[in-house]
C-alpha cells in the first residue's frame, strides 16, 4: 500500500512557542525545541522515547491577520504532493498554501477538505538515515498521536473525500443516537481515527488529534494547573481508554487520550 494516507506528522501553530513549551511539557511529558535561524524558526516536538513527532509553528502578525488561529494540523503523507493538489481540488477541496518544498524534509501543502477541515499533505524526503515517522500510534506510546478524529461539514461527502484520495478504508460504524454515527477510519488494516458530523459547540469542521498520555485523571489536573481549560471529559471510550479535550493557554484545542 505505500505510505500515501499515513498521518505522519502533528504541528502546533501558536502565537507563543515559549508559553506552549511550558504548557505540553509539563501536560504531555514532550520536550519543545525552540526553532532556530536555520530552521525559520521552526520549533520541534520529541516524545518520550525519543521519537519527533511534530513541530512548533509561530503565528506571526501577518498570518494572524490572514485569519490564522492557534492550532493543532495534522500532516497526511502523499506520494505526490503535486498530483494529490489536483485530486484534492478535483474532490471540491482547496488549496490554502502552495507546495513548497522544505529542506530535509519534504514538499508541503495546506489545503481543506470538501468541507473546510484543514491539514497538510506532504512528500517526505528523509534526511539520510531517517526512518519511518512514527508520529502516529495506534497503541499507547506517551506523546505520539493515537486517534485522528474528523469533526466534519458534511460526514457522508467527507467520508468520499478521504477514502477516495488515501485510500482509508471504513471499518464498522458505532451509532451514537442524536450525534449521529461515528464512522471508523482505517489504514492498511489499522484504525487511525474516525469521522463524525460537526458537534454544534464546534465552530468549524476540524481534525482533533488525540496524543497518548498514562493516565487521563493525573493529565487533567495537569491541564488546570499549568494554565490550561478542560472543555470535554474525561470520558471514557472504547478500548477501555479515557479522552479529555482541553484549551491551552494560547487557545489551541487539544485532545488527549489514555488509561483512567
Amino acid at each position: 500500500m505505500g505510505n500515501q494516507g499515513k498521518w505522519i506528522w502533528y504541528e502546533l501553530m501558536t502565537p507563543d512557542p515559549q508559553g506552549a513549551k511550558r504548557f505540553y511539557e509539563a501536560v504531555v511529558g514532550w520536550t519543545m525545541s525552540a526553532g532556530t535561524p536555520e530552521s525559520n524558526g521552526y520549533g520541534f516536538i520529541t516524545a518520550q522515547d525519543a521519537a519527533m513527532v511534530g513541530g512548533v509553528l509561530e503565528l506571526n502578525q501577518e498570518m494572524v491577520r490572514h485569519g490564522a488561529l492557534p492550532c493543532w494540523l495534522g500532516y497526511v503523507c502523499v506520494d505526490n504532493t503535486d498530483d494529490s493538489l489536483k485530486a484534492i481540488e478535483a474532490a471540491g477541496g482547496k488549496v490554502l498554501m502552495p507546495a513548497t518544498d522544505i529542506a530535509m524534509a519534504g514538499r508541503v501543502a495546506m489545503v481543506a477538505d470538501c468541507c473546510g477541515a484543514p491539514f497538510y499533505v506532504m512528500t517526505p524526503t528523509p534526511p539520510p538515515g531517517g526512518g519511518e515517522s512514527s508520529a502516529f500510534s495506534a497503541l499507547p506510546n506517551p506523546g505520539h498521536c493515537g486517534w485522528n478524529e474528523l469533526y466534519a461539514g458534511n460526514q457522508d461527502a467527507a467520508v468520499k473525500f478521504y477514502t477516495a484520495l488515501f485510500g482509508w478504508t471504513l471499518p464498522e460504524a458505532m451509532d451514537m443516537g442524536p450525534m449521529g454515527k461515528y464512522q471508523f477510519i482505517a489504514k492498511d488494516g489499522v484504525q487511525i481515527g474516525a469521522i463524525m458530523t460537526r458537534p454544534e459547540a464546534v465552530p468549524a469542521p476540524i481534525w482533533c488529534h488525540y496524543f497518548w498520555v498514562d493516565g487521563i485523571e493525573a493529565a487533567k489536573a495537569r491541564i488546570e494547573a499549568s494554565g490550561g481549560q478542560v472543555v470535554n471529559g474525561p470520558h471514557e471510550v472504547p478500548g477501555p481508554l479515557w479522552i479529555v479535550q482541553g484549551v491551552d493557554p494560547q487557545g489551541a484545542l487539544f485532545s488527549l487520550v489514555g488509561p483512567k
